[in-house]
């Protein structure tokens, strides 16, 4: 709402209300006191402009009577009869109820609700959806199922989508239990081919800390953060694209909810936010749609059977009551106490789906007798309301006394599950020892047809979860018995045997995607954490819950949780438990999250090594592979190439005593991209092309795999170049960047900073540009700040190559100190090399020269490199340059010499080009006769920029 306040006019009066700056409905415009119908004033009461100034400046909220009359009549005693009839003055000027135009409805015993779209000053229109037939979108699988049938709903449903789609920011505001999730999801599919079926749904009920909000949404977005607020990264991600977000449940982290919310709709013009919440967010852009509870007949009134199914509470309570069994139909005379029940009801769906469900045991007269006596719903005010539990407590309370006790015991201890669940997880922790699990089976069956579990489809088998209300009444009375502990106690081991047990390593049968099945594990792996290191009675489980969970937090690029709780269970590691399974899992994950969270600290090497030799201990060969390839990484990132061959070598007998395809490919590929960093490019593509032969197999392998995100494709690019295939090399990066894109997020960079390598060293810079574009907006989105910098290192190369200098020299100015400050030493050389080129054709000599040595002594410090042939041409390149020639020429030959035993053929070829035009400078025979031989050496890439450039030289064109 506008905060520009203005006085009631002339008469005074005790409020204000929001100046309204030409806001429009339908065909009125109104502004200040002055209402128009197609720029045509419209004559209206003083009163009644009055009452229509305070219900439109609250549009969509329900404004109480009395409200109305202190705002109209200020210190004036009147009847409420007055108000209806200026209400219904108003409602002639409006032609309120004419061809089904509505502008405002009377809620009774409550107020007046404005209902009618206001669109207040100027908006930014979201794109323009694509024309996409219905039936070719795919559902988005984060969409819940729609009901079957949803009663008294459809009208809200319809008002919704053109309010969604145009003000592009709405909350459903609402009670417990009233139905905002189920016209949320009902919306949603209605408006998922409106946004080609980009549609995320986002239930926060299981979510209990709300500074994991920013988290959950990133995720369910498929972002990779490694940074506590992730909020930046998911506004970047949104800002140019065309999606619906649904936000459910968000009244228990609201604050949270509410900035992110606000920031995606002030940012990112083509998302549409749809909020279901207990209380308004209160944040600019917000559209607040107020659900009220569904009509009901009135009180007293003699109505037929027909007249009474006419309204919506009455229709649900007949429609779930046939469903639970009930066949009787409805009679004149039932009418009546159906009328009384709904009464009783207060038109809540979730009490009128509980009662009606009974109606087949006890019969409508039977369940009104027992709504007196048994249930007793309270209503209250929205931001005075008690917990979310009491909201419907009477109803359950009821609800609760209908159930036996072997179904009471089930029902409370399922209330420990913070998400789905499935019959395995509900026995696991509902079942004593020594009974039957059938009793589990039949109650949980008895539960799900009384409607105090809902249950849903997934394959050949269900998924079952309670309520958020149902499960908070549930809880209490699990707390209330006094077994909430051993209960919880029974959860956290059954969702550590269930992390233990790889099954959802392995992926699942039903439809329910994979990431759908890790997201549920993830609210019931915080919960039992939360308990477990809250409660004594939880102490054992710490350190083997956290080890437990910790690959879970790794697969869906929760680093920085799984750092925190890899440290927690670290620090309680007793003298039992060090150098076991726990502390391998442990440390492999600690030094693993340190790598991208903690800018590649020595504690990242530590904490691998340290996994490595527990690893090796205990013969665990797959975490051996694991933490040798991990570590190998490490060493890359950090510019220790000395490593690399050696920890690829010990991973490739692993992967051999293993005995998997795939990882003898990934071992292949791990080898192949050691010995190219390190400087042998003939056994870098002997072995990648070995593991190209099983590539098919390394990527299906799933997350869990010992072997997951190895690909020998990135490095063959890189290596088919340096050994003098061009041509092969660019049809080896095209997949890379396309279609065929890595699915891993990192793996992704890493293909787009390889080809943009590639794609330089062949001279299409043009090329070059557009990867380094896409990383940086890739590593923005992802929260990969490493990575920003190597894009911002690639942008630079393009300004240097085109011939803007200066702008080159500036930008590496700012990657190389980001680059050195994280420790991610893999680009630094090529970037400094660039950095003394631009420095020297700028006319600083001497500052060029030093920035390339100062290069030159790390890299050999750390044993040499796949690049130094180059580095050393480009050094004697500035040694001729400075007159020099002797030094020119010594390093020349050492680059001509480390590229023929390198295997690099292109490095090869661009040092015999400056060699042969020293060799002119000298005067000294032919200059041009070793280049010609190596020229000679090559079969393709004739139309590459060396090569062009080579073949001038050979061949100059006449004077």
């Amino acid at each position: 709402m506008t905060d520009l306040s203005e006085g009631r006019g002339p008469r005074g009066g005790a409020g204000t209300i929001p100046a309204l700056d030409a806001v429009s409905f339908g065909p009125f415009s109104l502004r200040s006191r002055l209402l128009q119908k197609d720029g045509v004033p419209v004559k209206l009461g003083s009163r009644a402009m009055d009452i229509l100034r305070l219900l439109v400046s609250r549009a969509g909220e329900v404004v109480p009577k009395s409200e109305i009359l202190s705002y109209a009549w200020s210190g004036l005693s009147v009847e409420e009869i007055s108000l209806r009839v200026h209400v219904a003055e108003l409602r002639k000027a409006l032609g309120d109820g004419k061809d089904g135009v509505r502008y405002i409805t009377n809620i009774p015993s409550r107020g007046y609700c404005f209902v009618a779209p206001v669109q207040r000053g100027t908006r930014a229109e979201p794109p323009a959806p694509a024309s996409v037939p219905p039936d070719k979108v795919t559902p988005s699988p984060s969409l819940p199922h729609r009901l079957d049938r949803m009663v008294g709903r459809d009208e809200i449903v319809a008002e919704l989508a053109p309010r969604l789609l145009r003000d592009r920011f709405v909350t459903l505001r609402g009670p417990g239990g009233i139905g905002k999730t189920t016209i949320a999801v009902a919306l949603a599919h209605d408006l998922s081919d409106r946004f080609e079926g980009n549609v995320h749904f986002l239930e926060f009920g299981p979510l209990k800390d709300a500074a994991l909000v920013a988290s959950t949404v990133a995720a369910a977005l498929g972002l990779v953060v490694h940074h506590n607020d992730p909020s930046g990264s998911i506004v970047n991600f949104l800002r140019a694209r065309r999606l619906l977000l649904v936000l459910d449940s968000c009244e228990h982290v609201i604050d949270a909810v509410a900035r992110l919310a606000e920031d995606i709709h002030r940012e990112a013009p083509g998302v549409a936010i749809l909020a279901t919440s207990r209380e308004s967010l209160l944040v600019a852009g917000e559209q607040i749609f107020e659900l009220v509870p569904l009509p009901g007949p009135p009180q007293g009134a003699r109505l037929s059977a027909g007249e009474v199914l006419g309204y919506p509470a009455a229709r649900l309570f007949v429609d779930r009551a046939n469903a639970a069994g009930h066949r009787d139909d409805l009679t004149d005379e039932d009418a009546e106490v159906l009328v009384q029940i709904c009464g009783k009801l207060d038109g809540i769906a979730l009490a009128i789906e509980l009662a009606a469900a009974r109606v087949g045991l006890y019969g409508l007269r039977e369940m009104a007798a027992l709504l007196d006596s048994r249930l007793q719903l309270e209503w209250r005010g929205r931001r005075t309301a008690p917990p979310r539990q009491q909201t419907l407590g009477a109803t359950l309370d009821w609800s609760f006394g209908l159930i036996g006790e072997n179904e009471r015991a089930v029902f409370q201890r399922l209330a420990v599950f913070a998400g789905h669940f499935t019959l395995e997880g509900a026995i696991a922790v509902a079942a004593e020892e020594g009974t039957p699990e059938d009793r589990v089976i039949d109650a949980l069956e008895q539960l799900v047809a009384k409607s105090l579990v809902s249950s849903q489809p997934d394959g050949a088998s269900r998924r079952y979860r309670l309520l958020d209300a149902t499960r908070a009444y549930a809880m209490q009375k699990l707390a209330d018995v006094g077994d909430a502990h051993v209960i919880a106690r029974r959860h956290a081991c059954h969702v550590q045997r269930t992390l233990e047990s790889g099954l959802a390593a392995q992926g699942g049968s039903g439809q329910v995607s994979r990431s759908q099945q890790r997201v549920g594990l993830l609210a019931d792996a915080r919960a039992a954490l939360a308990w477990s290191y809250a409660n004594d009675d939880g102490a054992d489980l710490r350190v083997p819950l956290a080890g437990s969970c910790t690959g879970l937090f790794v697969e869906l690029n929760l680093l920085n949780e799984a750092r925190i709780w890899s440290d927690r269970a670290l620090a309680m590691l007793d003298d039992a438990g060090r150098g076991g399974r726990w502390e391998l899992e442990l440390q492999s994950t600690l030094g693993h999250a340190f790598m991208f969270t903690e800018r590649n600290s020595e504690q990242a090497e530590a904490a691998l090594r340290r996994g490595l030799e527990i690893a090796q201990a205990l013969g665990d060969h797959a975490n051996t592979f694991r933490l040798l390839s991990r570590l190998n990484m490490y060493y890359r990132r950090t510019g220790g190439y000395r490593h690399l061959v050696p920890t690829a070598r010990h991973a490739e007998r692993i992967a051999r005593m293993i005995g998997d395809t795939a990882g003898i490919a990934g071992s292949k590929a791990l080898l192949g991209v050691s010995y190219h960093l390190a400087g042998d490019q003939a056994e870098a593509q002997a072995h990648l092309d070995e593991g190209m032969r099983d590539d098919a197999a390394l990527r299906g392998t799933q997350p869990g795999h010992f072997a997951y995100s190895r690909t020998p494709q990135i490095p063959l690019a890189r290596v088919l170049w340096l050994r003098g295939y061009p041509d092969r090399a660019l049809e080896c990066v095209l997949p890379l960047v396309g279609a065929s894109a890595p699915r891993d997020v990192v793996m992704h960079c890493i293909a787009l900073c390889w080809s943009a390598s590639v794609f330089g060293w062949v001279g299409d810079w043009s090329a070059v540009e557009t990867m380094s574009a896409r990383l940086a907006t890739h590593a923005s989105m992802h929260g990969l700040v490493p990575y920003e910098a190597v894009a911002t290192g690639f942008r630079a190369q393009t300004l240097i190559a085109h011939g803007e200098v200066t702008g080159g020299i500036d930008l590496l100015r700012s990657a190389l100190p980001r680059l050195h400050a994280d420790r991610y030493e893999l680009y630094m050389s090529a970037f400094a090399a660039d950095l003394a080129r631009g420095l020297v054709s700028s006319g600083r000599l001497a500052e060029g020269a030093q920035v390339l040595n100062e290069t030159i002594d790390r890299v050999e410090r750390e044993g040499g490199a796949f690049d130094m042939p180059e580095l050393l041409r480009l050094r004697g390149e500035l040694e001729a340059q400075g007159g020099n020639l002797h030094a020119a020429e010594a390093s020349l030959v050492a680059s001509a010499e480390l590229a023929e035993r390198q295997g690099a053929l292109s490095w090869q070829l661009r040092t015999e080009m400056s060699l042969s035009q020293l060799r002119e400078r000298q005067g000294v025979g032919d200059p041009r006769e070793q280049l010609a031989k190596t020229y000679a050496r090559f079969t393709e890439g004739f139309e590459t920029a060396d090569l062009r450039k080579a073949r001038l030289m050979l061949n100059p064109p006449s004077a």
